[in-house]
């Protein structure tokens, strides 16, 4: 049975390699939590508040981001694969050696976020997708 910790203050927690698949996140404080290497596969963190949480090696396939604020967080080597992250707040966001195969991007801002050409290509953006200065999308969304 998945977690229900919508709108849980979880603020600095320590959930490494928690296990939190199909957990409802949605609305959380996970501020400055520790969830390197957790499990989020299919995770509900829709509006979430994760600001400088370290995702580093967490497992985020298809889990719903949208509307969340990732600001400074450090996902390196996360796998996004399939994630919808619509309307994201990256600013400051490490992205390096994420998996992006498939993630939604559309609306995000990524604009200060550490990532590269190659880490952008599978994903979908649009025109209200804010990118560094230095990479262009490659793809349109639906």
């Amino acid at each position: 049975m998945s977690a229900n910790l919508a709108s849980a203050n979880l603020l600095r927690a320590i959930l490494f390699r928690a296990d939190l698949i199909g957990a409802d996140l949605n609305g959380a404080n996970l501020s400055g939590a520790e969830l390197s290497e957790a499990d989020l596969t299919e995770a509900n963190l829709a509006g979430a508040d994760l600001v400088r949480p370290n995702l580093a090696r967490a497992d985020l396939p298809r889990a719903d981001l949208s509307d969340a604020n990732l600001s400074g967080s450090n996902l390196t080597e996360a796998d996004l694969s399939g994630a919808n992250l619509a309307g994201a707040g990256l600013s400051g966001v490490d992205l390096a050696q994420a998996i992006l195969v498939g993630a939604t991007l559309t609306g995000a801002d990524l604009s200060t976020a550490s990532l590269t050409q190659q880490e952008l290509e599978p994903a979908t953006v649009d025109e209200n997708t804010r990118l560094p200065p230095d990479l262009n999308p490659l793809r349109t969304g639906e």
